[in-house]
């Protein structure tokens, strides 16, 4: 990979260093550094948050905040996928109020998939964003969260979904960013580190704890990390004989993505896409303007069973030698980004729920933890939300069976991105309490 940094100031190499940087190792001078100078989007207050975390349901899990927290948004520089020089915006969310003293550890969080090109974490009315605050922010924590490349600020002219490489340096890049604009912010960060995500962000909290434990040791003081439902045997995945939920969106994104990036999926993507998706999906994700929704009913992508999206929108040929063909172009790009060889040396959580119908555990993390036993790797701890999930939102506290049924379409449509990821953030946390 091509490295084309240079020394954006005396003062920004100094401030790195001075921020908890080196300057030696495989830390590259301007990696990092603030692009804007970031802006406080809001405030939130300790009340404000446990209101809506009231409303919301999200209270219980949360807990009451001890922080009010300010939202500032942040954009940096960080490589593209082939190393050219870019950019990624993000969210820096500072413990405040009664928190506004203490000296705070950084937790690093990776989002999961995003389908909208505008959105950012640097928003008064973000979700993900709202659960940061709630669950880390407003406990203490100081949160740096990216929008990745190709959102929101980033110039870079598309996403590489999926890509371990590129979703650790924007990740890791984003704790430079972080520390760089925590004086300005009144902030005093610990020194320690801790990094988590969820579903795609799992695989990018993953990828940047390989990435510091390998390259940036003496940099970051990396004290614990949390993968949930953390899709790490990608090459697995592709060989499921039933697509997964969310096939529509997630399988066309890492394709198109992937091609940009090695090239050797496919010389046309017709090669792979049935018509009229063939004619769009180069240029379709991330979207500037439709939303998950929006690209189902305008008929960008497929909608109906995980099954009749696949059917309708991939050639059969393509989808068989993707399953039997050890060298098909899409499935060796899969072992690249496979993430089951990696033996954490941090203390490190591994958070799912047994019904999830997009990530499941026993095709990701229960093939990633095996392997880790394996190895004698005792640092590594696992958990299953799903008890959880099933007593707050099943029918009885039992999931529903009936896939005909309306409560089986809503309780699994709801499951990866509604139910599961706030009690992971619980599971994280409590891990994180310990180290801090």
């Amino acid at each position: 990979m091509q490295r084309r940094w240079m020394l954006s100031s005396l003062a920004a190499a100094a401030l790195l260093v001075a921020c908890g940087g080196n300057s030696n190792d495989d830390v590259i001078v301007g990696r990092g550094t603030l692009v804007d100078t970031p802006a406080v989007v809001t405030t939130l207050t300790a009340a404000q948050i446990d209101a809506q975390a009231t409303s919301s349901g999200l209270e219980p899990l949360a807990g009451p905040a001890q922080c009010d927290v300010k939202v500032v948004s942040l954009n940096y520089r960080t490589p593209g996928a082939l190393g050219e020089d870019s950019n990624a915006s993000g969210v820096l969310l500072v413990p405040a109020g009664a928190c506004a003293s203490a000296s705070a550890p950084l937790l690093a969080y990776a989002r999961g998939t995003e389908v909208s090109k505008p959105r950012t974490l640097a928003s008064a009315t973000d979700p993900e964003t709202f659960s940061l605050a709630a669950m880390f922010a407003a406990q203490g924590y100081a949160v740096v969260a990216t929008d990745y490349l190709g959102f929101a600020k980033s110039s870079y002219p598309f996403h590489p979904y999926l890509h371990a490489d590129s979703e650790a340096s924007s990740v890791v890049d984003s704790i430079r960013a972080a520390r760089f604009a925590a004086p300005g912010q009144g902030l005093a960060l610990s020194g320690k580190v801790m990094v988590t995500g969820y579903s795609q962000g799992g695989h990018s909290s993953a990828a940047t704890q390989r990435a510091i434990e390998r390259d940036n040791k003496a940099e970051i003081n990396l004290v614990g990390a949390a993968h949930l439902a953390a899709p790490v045997n990608l090459s697995g995945s592709f060989k499921l004989p039933n697509a997964i939920a969310g096939y529509q969106f997630f399988v066309p994104f890492i394709v198109t993505a992937w091609q940009k990036i090695y090239g050797n999926i496919y010389t046309s993507p017709t090669q792979v896409f049935k018509q009229p998706y063939a004619a769009t999906i180069e240029t379709l994700l991330p979207s500037p303007t439709l939303t998950y929704s929006t690209l189902i009913t305008t008929g960008a992508l497929p909608g109906g069973t995980p099954n009749q999206a696949r059917d309708a929108l991939f050639q059969s040929a393509f989808l068989t030698d993707v399953q039997t063909n050890p060298n098909n172009g899409l499935y060796q790009d899969a072992v690249k980004n496979d993430l089951t060889g990696f033996t954490p040396k941090a203390r490190t959580l591994l958070c799912g729920g047994s019904g999830d119908p997009t990530v499941p555990p026993a095709v990701h993390q229960n093939v990633w933890k095996a392997a880790l036993d394996a190895k004698g790797a005792t640092n590594v701890t696992t958990v299953d939300v799903d008890p959880s999930i099933q007593a707050a939102f099943g029918p009885g506290g039992v999931a529903p069976t009936d896939p005909t049924t309306p409560a089986y379409a809503t309780y699994y449509g709801s499951y990866h991105g509604g139910y599961e990821p706030p009690f992971c953030y619980a599971q994280a946390r409590a891990l994180f309490n310990t180290l801090r």
